[in-house]
């Protein structure tokens, strides 16, 4: 929504304090968007009703703000519509600060976080009481399942603007219910995990560990790999991968390539995501059920056939499915180094998708996201979308088979010459 959030957030102060740090002129760009109408998407949505707690800041009758922080079960602040959140308030210290400003200025800002993923949503809007007597019903889907506290009032938010922010500062911090899980998780994996295999698999000149492991969806895992001696991993660029070897249930070793997910900012780790695909050859399925941590590997050194440019053009970014995988490492690097872009990820479903929330996180005003089989379908316009990208942007395109072609088939028919379209493909 970066539209109304600018109309709302840059006040002349705060784009003279733009102008003096040499940022107006990229956000002045956000100011002169296109129209907008401001609504929270399923994941926003998503992300609203798993919180247990967020910060409530509104302005009293003698200009000054006060932040009040509200915490309860997850799911207390109730997504009414996707333009309306609120909550039930209950009985506390009796000071009112929070209502009594509301009935002087309805404005509010959030704050709702989430630790552990270091995200952060920022919410702008115009509140109201609601009470038993004139609107019972709105309260009643205000109110917290299983809760015998009396219920004073109801607070109604109608959304004018929101914002996701960058997670770069944001310490995770785990709850006690989040912490029992981890721990129950981190059992369970340890009795069920043998002792990792004393000898290397592969005959590489770069010895790794594996030293991470996180589900990001149901078939797609990410792997961190740290150097088996601690030393500084080789350096790459964006659109790097990597060859790792993997042993197959018949005891045979096969080498399979993954791009490297992050820009190339780190020197303790590598970072890898893999798609269990069940009914291919194999190697995803034995990297799934083989690789645990503390497993050790030797590898080449990265190799890059897919390499981002590194002037000033502008880049058109798109992914499809797993392909997402060097787009994002791609994004990342062009946002750190002030370039201007856009990313395109296209997918069957969020919940299939690899780093939506990330991406989203960090790109709001940059990235566009695409479910085909979502309930309300959403399908990447290729045509539409190369038409509109600027005469001298570099396409990279990453996905399945029928994506890339698509991509160079459509660039030719409107005249982009072959060497602005780079695309990926593993082999």
């Amino acid at each position: 929504m970066a539209r109304a959030f600018a109309k709302i957030s840059f006040t002349p102060d705060v784009q003279a304090v733009q102008t003096e740090m040499g940022s107006r002129a990229a956000y002045r760009s956000v100011e002169l968007g296109a129209a907008e109408r401001v609504a929270l998407s399923p994941g926003e949505q998503a992300f609203i009703a798993e919180r247990d707690s967020f910060y409530l800041a509104t302005v009293s009758q003698n200009g000054w703000p006060y932040v009040q922080h509200r915490g309860g079960p997850a799911g207390f602040l109730k997504v009414l519509d996707e333009q309306t959140i609120g909550y039930a308030e209950f009985s506390g210290n009796r000071q009112y600060l929070s209502v009594g400003n509301l009935r002087g200025d309805d404005r509010v800002s959030m704050i709702l976080m989430d630790y552990p993923q270091q995200g952060r949503l920022k919410i702008w809007g115009r509140a109201r009481e609601v009470d038993a007597r004139s609107e019972p019903e709105l309260l009643a889907r205000l109110e917290v399942a299983d809760s015998r506290a009396p219920v004073e009032r109801g607070i109604v938010i109608r959304i004018e603007a929101f914002d996701w922010n960058c997670p770069k500062y944001i310490t995770p911090r785990y709850n006690q219910r989040e912490v029992e899980t981890l721990i129950r998780q981190t059992r369970a994996e340890f009795l069920a995990t043998e002792a990792p295999d004393a000898r290397p698999l592969g005959t590489g000149e770069l010895p790794l560990t594996v030293s991470g492991i996180r589900q990001l969806t149901p078939r797609i895992r990410a792997y961190e790999l740290s150097h088996a001696e601690g030393e500084p991993l080789p350096g790459y660029r964006p659109g790097a991968h990597i060859r790792v070897p993997i042993r197959r249930s018949d005891g045979s070793v096969t080498r399979r390539a993954y791009s490297l997910t992050d820009a190339p900012d780190d020197a303790v780790c590598y970072r890898i995501a893999v798609l269990r695909v069940d009914d291919g050859e194999g190697g995803s399925v034995a990297l799934h059920d083989g690789w645990r941590i503390g497993d050790r590997l030797n590898i080449d050194k990265p190799d890059n056939y897919f390499q981002l440019h590194d002037d000033a053009r502008p880049a058109l970014l798109i992914g499809g499915g797993i392909g997402i995988t060097p787009i994002k490492a791609m994004a990342e690097a062009l946002a750190a180094r002030g370039a201007d872009f856009q990313l395109h990820y296209s997918g069957r479903t969020q919940q299939e998708m690899a780093f939506v929330k990330e991406l989203r996180r960090q790109f709001a005003d940059r990235c566009r996201f695409y479910f085909s089989q979502a309930q309300a379908p959403t399908r990447l316009d290729v045509e539409a979308l190369l038409a509109k990208a600027a005469a001298d942007a570099v396409i990279y395109v990453c996905g399945p088979a029928r994506l890339i072609a698509s991509v160079r088939q459509t660039a030719r028919r409107l005249g982009i010459a072959d060497e602005r379209v780079q695309f990926e493909s593993f082999v």
